[in-house]
């Protein structure tokens, strides 16, 4: 206000955010039961029966790894961990003789062995491909026309950690074999070698991964009914649970009213949410999911307030408030703030109440403690922009690993995670290890790579900014580097979840989810932001049409 009580007209960003594509879609689920008897004696049954397969199977043995494969690509590995686990561990011990006895020309056999130990955490030795090397170095000529054997490689290669050179000469070797190959594949096949051009098994979300396997799988001639019609089922009984949510957190969210409040705040629930699923799908997780997805709409919020709505005397009062952490410390907001603030808090004071119930409240402040790391970052970048500054790559970096989001969300993932997330836990991620750090590289480079012409519109900082000004080099060139940064991040995700771990392996796939996640949503373009495409159509295969049984 000024001296005359009047309000000064202040310039705001907006991005102009088109609205949520969903409307009120999913509150027509609250009647919605879950599995019917019917389907509760089938699923049994047919649980049974893959059950049965993984025990009759010879262990040891190709027909065994690649039914492992199926069922985990059928999404349905959720079931058999025990089993899987076991099996895997059994496989690892004699590993290296069973190598000896593959034949020369095996590729799949081998590229299979290898990644579903390394997916496992077992590190296993990338020597295992010196088989297939020419006396030039080379990939053998012999291997360009075996396509399964070319995409086991291609998905294998995807697991390499630093120092692999033999597999990152695979990934250029099977890309450039693959897409050559493609014109001359049979419909089904050139689909799902495409696919896995672009979603290799490693980078991509599996709910996604699952509905398009099990449309790939029921094309192929070798498919069994059994596995085929419990995938199919599974998928669908926990779209009917997924749904079930959503319809809650969307009636939660209408309820807040903060999409009509705050207009210039991206209304995105549903794709929130299916980012929940990206970090954990299993009926376990049922409330870890209500309490990310609720924190992330918050986040979202935060971040349009801090990248374009508010003003820099705003955020100097958002900024303080957040780090007080105190219902009193609203005095000061302009109202649109204060209800943002007092509803965020709400949300972590109702998820605390939850916890003490289990003696888990001390989960919250680390929780709290990660959110004022993500909004001191934001703010960085608000001063950044607001002074015209053009960091330096490392500055830039440094503040992107949390502006990413990653951090905090790792943190918060692991709030509904059971008795696992120790105390010890949240220390260890709190202190930041390598592999969050990737995460949040990877997040945050995805992220600027496919909104660089966006932001520098508005006159944001990009890494592509930071990298061209540093360097000297062209977009393209800092393109290309920045991709090879990324690559090299996955790297380290990959080492990080290879034992011995210094968490239970379990807390760390949120991390990798969360990695894959952004991978996905940055594929092409922001697909968060700009919602209407890629995002429309994982959401429409995920949580609205079932599969025809």
């Amino acid at each position: 206000m000024d001296g005359f009580g009047v309000e000064a007209k202040i310039t705001r960003r907006s991005d102009n955010h088109h609205p949520t594509i969903w409307g009120d879609h999913f509150l027509a689920y609250a009647h919605l039961s879950g599995a019917t008897e019917w389907e509760k004696r089938e699923h049994e049954d047919l649980k049974e029966e893959v059950r049965k397969m993984l025990e009759m199977s010879p262990s040891k043995s190709l027909q065994k790894l690649d039914l492992i494969n199926t069922i985990q690509l059928l999404g349905v590995a959720y079931h058999f961990e025990n089993e899987i686990a076991e099996s895997l561990s059994n496989f690892y011990t004699c590993y290296e003789e069973w190598i000896s006895t593959v034949n020369e020309s095996d590729l799949h056999a081998v590229a299979l062995s290898f990644r579903l130990l390394r997916q496992q955490g077992y590190y296993v030795s990338s020597d295992v491909f010196k088989k297939f090397i020419d006396d030039q170095g080379n990939y053998k000529k012999t291997l360009v026309s075996d396509v399964p054997g070319l995409l086991s490689l291609y998905e294998a290669a995807q697991y390499r950690v630093q120092d692999e050179e033999i597999l990152d000469e695979a990934v250029n070797f099977t890309i450039s074999h693959l897409k050559l190959l493609l014109p001359k594949l049979s419909n089904s096949l050139q689909m799902k070698v495409s696919n896995a051009l672009k979603y290799p098994i490693n980078k991509t979300i599996v709910r996604v991964a699952t509905r398009k396997y099990i449309s790939f799988y029921q094309e192929d001639k070798s498919c069994d009914e059994i596995l085929l019609n419990f995938a199919k089922l599974d998928f669908n009984i926990l779209q009917k649970m997924h749904k079930r949510e959503l319809c809650d957190i969307t009636r939660w969210w209408k309820e807040l009213d903060l999409a009509k409040a705050l207009p210039f705040a991206r209304d995105r629930v549903v794709e929130l949410y299916t980012w929940s699923l990206g970090v954990y799908f299993e009926p376990q997780y049922k409330i870890a999911r209500n309490i990310i997805t609720k924190v992330l709409c918050f986040i979202s919020i935060t971040d349009d307030i801090y990248d374009t709505y508010g003003t820099l005397h705003e955020l100097t009062l958002l900024t303080n408030a957040i780090e007080r952490w105190n219902i009193d410390a609203t005095e000061q907001l302009p109202s649109y703030m204060k209800l943002f603030y007092n509803a965020l808090l709400d949300v972590y004071s109702e998820v605390e109440k939850d916890l003490a119930k289990e003696n888990k409240s001390f989960r919250v402040n680390y929780s709290i403690a990660a959110k004022k790391k993500l909004v001191r970052a934001y703010f960085k970048e608000a001063k950044w922009y607001h002074g015209n500054k053009v960091p330096t790559m490392e500055e830039y970096m440094k503040n992107g690993i949390q502006s990413s989001t990653s951090p905090c969300l790792a943190t918060v993932s692991l709030l509904g995670m059971g008795n696992k997330a120790t105390k010890e836990a949240y220390d260890w991620f709190a202190s930041e290890p390598p592999i969050l750090v990737a995460s949040g590289i990877t997040a945050r480079l995805s992220n600027d790579i496919v909104s660089h012409e966006r932001e520098i519109e508005r006159g944001d900082v990009t890494g592509l900014e930071c990298y061209m000004k540093e360097y000297g080099v062209t977009k393209e060139e800092a393109n290309t580097d920045i991709r090879k940064i990324i690559e090299n991040s996955w790297k380290d995700i990959n080492r990080g979840c290879l034992k011995p771990t210094a968490v239970p392996r379990i807390l760390l796939m949120p991390v990798l989810n969360l990695a894959r996640m952004s991978e996905f949503a940055y594929t092409d373009e922001d697909a968060y932001t700009f919602s209407k495409n890629n995002f429309r159509e994982a959401v429409s295969m995920v949580l609205v049409d079932p599969i025809t049984l």
